[in-house]
């Protein structure tokens, strides 16, 4: 990873070349980012939005059946290590030091579940990932339990609808299928936990005494937490059947945890922010005041909506989670969220297993743009469900409306429009759960380099777009958090700080724009009940041939 770049403001900052840190420059923050498939080290001069120095590391995810995903937490571990180390390197050119940083940041994919032994530190199985989706007849099991077989039932005390995405319900498939998770819970070894909580842990000790923390942005995916008390809720705990002991301790966003003690080249720095990456992203957009809003497009697609200090609780098909909370004493920040399980993937789709195009980035955005529509085509990439605000485990991927005159350039416009689309869904029901319509949209990730998407995007939900100039803005977020823990980056300042965009304006009609939207609707509805429901929990243990779980 080259200094270049960096090197470059740097000297158009401060002048010549500078082999020791003068008075002028600003105190170092560091980031750790733990993505899906990369992770990152990164860091940022207080108060400044632009990287100074990066480094990342490609992750390994395996699947061992179809639609199961996996990550070996200690390449996790080696990679944070080896990512720091690179980036300090670059540092030095920089005529900067480690002595420098004054504070480190976590953020990382959020409701990924990692068990291990408190005792020994030994992974109990491999990390199960946030989009794994194995945990089908658990949660067929946990609705057994409750009124109605309602999904929605427990979402007043957490925000959550009980779907395969949460955390709790991977805690429960891991204590009913594997034997070393359920013997550490009985001796009270066991210690679950997201990816920070992982982190943390081993960062700071791991075996000797190592912090067991969480912030409330990561512990609000988990469907345990009391939205209200932001503790750890004890009839969710029964529910799930998870001990509060092997749970880590719930933290504000933004406060110093403890320090690094781990004989890494991070050793003795403060590690002073935890958020989970969408939050991370909001802040990063400094969409810190209700009614602002941003979505990041990856893989997924995440939009998050900030509703400050009130707890919306949404009727038409959204998640409520914690913003942010900056400071043991500060207020909870809130936000409504809905997620699109398949944004980038539908174009990786094209790609791998349909052979459309070749180069995700340079392709779609050429060859959906050699046709001026999708000539009536739309495609809902539900491979394994839809998301919010849907939330059926039952739909799959369809593409409808062929003709004779059908291309490939239509199908692969269909699937960007596809992404746009479930955006304005998840737009309209925020619309009515807050009665505040969005007046723009702040959008990062990496398929924001789409300038075609972009703009179909503004079309499609008729409000100005605005992209960031840094298409990874949530390393961005937890550097702020990390940094006003530590006083060096006031919150109140970066409140007014413009963050550089690019902007869309809307060019289609609203006539047409609704005429398409209806259409997609007729899709989605197309979509639905392919994946048959099994009609007990019976049935989806003798189909599927996983160990019923025993409640």
């Amino acid at each position: 990873m080259s200094a270049k770049r960096p090197l470059k403001r740097q000297d158009s900052i401060h002048g010549e070349e500078m082999p020791v840190r003068d008075s002028s420059k600003k105190s170092l923050v560091g980031v750790i980012d733990d993505g899906t498939k990369t992770v990152r080290f990164v860091i940022f001069e207080a108060e400044r939005s632009e990287e100074l120095a990066s480094y990342q590391l490609d992750k390994t995810v395996v699947q061992p059946q179809e639609g199961w995903y996996e990550q070996d937490p200690l390449e996790i571990l080696h990679h944070i290590r080896e990512c720091a180390e690179k980036t300090f390197e670059q540092l030095t050119e920089l005529g900067y030091s480690k002595e420098d940083i004054v504070a480190l940041g976590i953020t990382n994919q959020r409701e990924t579940t990692i068990a291990w032994d408190k005792f020994t530190g030994e992974l109990l199985h491999p990390a199960i990932a946030w989009n794994d989706i194995r945990t089908d007849s658990t949660v067929d099991a946990i609705l057994a339990k409750v009124p109605d077989r309602n999904k929605n039932y427990l979402k007043h005390i957490c925000g959550l609808p009980i779907s395969p995405y949460f955390s709790a319900l991977k805690m429960r498939w891991l204590k009913d299928n594997i034997k070393a998770v359920r013997r550490a819970s009985r001796d009270k070894r066991l210690l679950f936990g997201t990816v920070d909580a992982w982190i943390m842990w081993n960062l700071t000790g791991g075996v000797q005494d190592g912090l067991h923390v969480t912030d409330v942005t990561n512990a609000s995916r988990t469907l345990l937490m009391n939205l209200e008390t932001l503790n750890w809720d004890p009839m969710l705990c029964r529910l799930f059947g998870i001990h509060r002991d092997s749970l880590p301790q719930i933290r504000s966003s933004s406060e110093v945890y403890g320090v690094v003690k781990d004989g890494s080249v991070l050793d003795g720095i403060r590690i002073s922010g935890i958020l989970g990456n969408q939050q991370s992203a909001l802040v990063g957009q400094n969409c810190l005041q209700a009614g602002q809003a941003k979505n990041t497009y990856r893989s997924g697609c995440f939009l998050l909506y900030n509703t400050g200090t009130r707890r919306v609780h949404s009727a038409h098909g959204l998640v409520t989670t914690l913003a942010y909370r900056l400071g043991p004493r500060a207020p909870p920040v809130y936000a409504l969220e809905g997620s699109v399980a398949v944004a980038g993937e539908a174009m990786k789709f094209l790609r791998d297993n349909l052979k459309l195009i070749k180069d995700v980035a340079k392709d779609t955005e050429h060859i959906a743009g050699q046709v001026f529509s999708t000539g009536d085509v739309y495609f809902v990439p539900a491979f394994s469900g839809l998301y919010a605000p849907y939330w059926r485990k039952d739909a799959r991927g369809i593409i409808c409306g062929l003709t004779a005159f059908t291309t490939k350039n239509h199908i692969i416009r269909a699937a960007l429009e596809a992404v746009c689309f479930q955006t304005r869904d998840i737009l309209e029901a925020m619309n009515k759960d807050c009665g505040m319509p969005l007046s723009k949209l702040h959008v990062d990730g990496r398929m924001t380099s789409n300038d075609l998407l972009m703009q179909l995007q503004a079309d499609l939900i008729g409000i100005p777009v605005l992209r960031a100039h840094s298409w990874d803005m949530s390393a961005l977020g937890v550097a702020m958090v990390a940094g006003h823990a530590a006083g060096v980056w006031a919150a109140d300042t970066w409140r007014h700080h413009a963050t550089p965009a690019d902007t869309f304006l809307p060019t289609a009609t609203d006539d047409d724009r609704d005429a398409r939207y209806t259409k997609w609707k007729m899709a989605v509805q197309r979509s639905l009940g392919w994946a048959t429901t099994k009609k007990s929990i019976a049935m989806t243990v003798q189909s599927r041939l996983i160990v019923r779980p025993k409640l």
